[in-house]
């Protein structure tokens, strides 16, 4: 009885491994360079600029200015790599009527490019920000991420 309740899992283990050598099991590519739909582009595009502002110091908040790059990969649900640009707005964090802020302009302009890496899993409109860094479009040289 010993012998027998061990061999089921060990061919069941065989048959796994055999399985996966012969390429059965569907492999994941990895990120690669896809557009997102218009409706995910949104809502992962709010949700990082609304994760921004909220971690931020500033007195002004900040809008996505332009997607310059998205790369996404299948897990258990949806990893994004997004390149963005943002700006500072004239909105304060206190405004309630921040939908459409305009951007600063003259001494308080401030633009920053912000490489994410944002896991969804859009079906039941779950996201988390895994990892962010910016840094100053104009120069390049303060990490503030």
């Amino acid at each position: 009885m010993g012998i027998r309740c061990w061999r089921n899992p060990l061919l069941l283990l065989i048959a796994l491994v055999l399985s996966a050598k012969l390429g059965h099991f569907q492999r994941w590519e990895g990120f690669q360079e896809k557009p997102m739909s218009k409706k995910n582009m949104n809502s992962t595009l709010n949700f990082f600029i609304q994760s921004y502002n909220n971690a931020s110091n500033d007195t002004y908040l900040y809008r996505v200015q332009k997607l310059i790059r998205s790369q996404m990969q299948l897990t258990t649900g949806v990893e994004y790599i997004v390149t963005v640009k943002i700006g500072r707005t004239k909105c304060k964090r206190n405004d309630t009527s921040n939908s459409s802020c305009p951007l600063q302009s003259k001494k308080l302009r401030k633009s920053l490019i912000c490489k994410s890496l944002i896991y969804t899993v859009p079906w039941i409109n779950y996201f988390q920000l895994w990892n962010n860094s910016c840094l100053e479009a104009e120069h390049g040289s303060r990490n503030l991420g």
